[in-house]
């Protein structure tokens, strides 16, 4: 009897080592943290995803996807990790909101010391919290907000003395040194939408498609990609909605034909002057591209790594896809954390073909 009881199918248990979920718990990701949880039936307790206690064996967890899920076992809350409290992650980006509605209600720009006695942390803790969770220090977000004023107020119609001094500069000569950088232009010239503004361009194939090249007086402002020139021509004038726009001349082609260059040997050290735009902290993470050689690939991680700001992957890739210099600023060479091709604005098949083109072929 014993035997045949014993040789009676039992129903497998939860394949939880099977489940994504898990995987996040044994990684202890924080971000899981406030949308799952997990319960322990050998040590009765409950715990949020990133708890530091050993990994329990699957066999004996059960996955939660609300608190009251967990709470419901009947187990009591892990002292360790406290899955009943907010987590730490949320703690710092309820103390970091404070200090943007800080910086925002300000006339002028507050101090690191001002913002850290404000929120009751140091100032050395509070700049690395403020940047793991905006991706930008306090000064460059500050910075950004005040370009936001400046362009709101010319866009309303106040003068230019006026933007300036409602977006907390207390001189004129402090924004002018930056008012280039902040606008891409003059603030009179911002003010009508570009008017005025000369932007040369010019149309031209390539083995993967179509290609348009503007430049501004600065320097090349846009390469874009695609199947249909008349798309592109669309995509620039909406980018450039009041500005001047020149059909190219036989000079211009010259530069063109460098860019052409570049997409047919994306590895080469081909120069040309940019005219890059874009906030402080897409030009920060534009920079890391095109630090990173021809023929290499990094992952959205590794490149919030590079520019200090190890949380904001995702912001790296809004970065990326923002990028409107294509090839300049490589952004094919970003793939994801597994290494597999990911999403690209001029489309993933030309993002595999400008990566073939970097790898060295290996001799037969």
């Amino acid at each position: 009897m014993i035997a045949a009881f014993a040789d009676i199918p039992r129903p497998a248990p939860p394949a939880v080592a099977d489940d994504p979920r898990w995987a996040r718990i044994v990684a202890r990701d924080k971000t899981a943290d406030g949308q799952l949880w997990y319960s322990v039936a050998t040590t009765g307790v409950y715990c949020r995803a990133s708890c530091p206690s050993r990994t329990a064996n699957p066999k004996n967890v059960q996955l939660h996807d609300t608190l009251e899920s967990a709470r419901a076992t009947g187990f009591r809350p892990c002292k360790r990790c406290n899955p009943d409290s907010p987590s730490s992650d949320a703690g710092n980006a309820a103390l970091v909101l404070k200090a943007c509605r800080i910086i925002g209600e300000s006339e002028e720009e507050p101090s690191l010391e001002t913002l850290a006695s404000a929120i009751g942390r140091s100032p050395g803790y509070f700049h690395r919290v403020f940047k793991s969770v905006i991706g930008v220090t306090p000064k460059d977000y500050a910075a950004a907000h005040r370009a936001r004023k400046v362009r709101a107020g010319l866009a309303s119609g106040i003068t230019v003395t006026e933007a300036i001094y409602d977006a907390g500069f207390n001189s004129s000569g402090r924004f002018y040194e930056k008012s280039t950088g902040m606008l891409g232009m003059t603030p009179s010239r911002y003010r009508a939408g570009g008017a005025n503004e000369e932007i040369k361009f010019a149309v031209g194939e390539t083995s993967l498609g179509a290609i348009l090249v503007a430049s501004s007086r600065k320097g090349v402002a846009a390469i874009m990609l695609g199947d249909d020139p008349d798309d592109l021509i669309r995509s620039l004038q909406d980018r450039f909605s009041n500005a001047h726009l020149i059909g190219a001349d036989r000079d211009y082609e010259v530069l063109v034909a460098r860019v052409v260059g570049l997409v047919e040997t994306p590895g080469s050290s081909v120069s040309l002057p940019l005219d890059v735009r874009g906030t402080a902290f897409q030009q920060r993470v534009w920079q890391a591209l095109r630090e990173i050689p021809a023929g290499e690939t990094v992952c959205y991680a590794e490149i919030a790594r590079r520019v200090g700001s190890p949380k904001a992957a995702r912001a790296v890739a809004a970065a990326c896809a923002a990028n409107n210099l294509a090839v300049a600023i490589p952004c094919h060479r970003v793939v994801r954390n597994d290494g597999a091709d990911s999403g690209y604005v001029w489309g993933v098949e030309r993002k595999r073909v400008l990566l073939d083109r970097e790898t060295p072929s290996t001799p037969p």
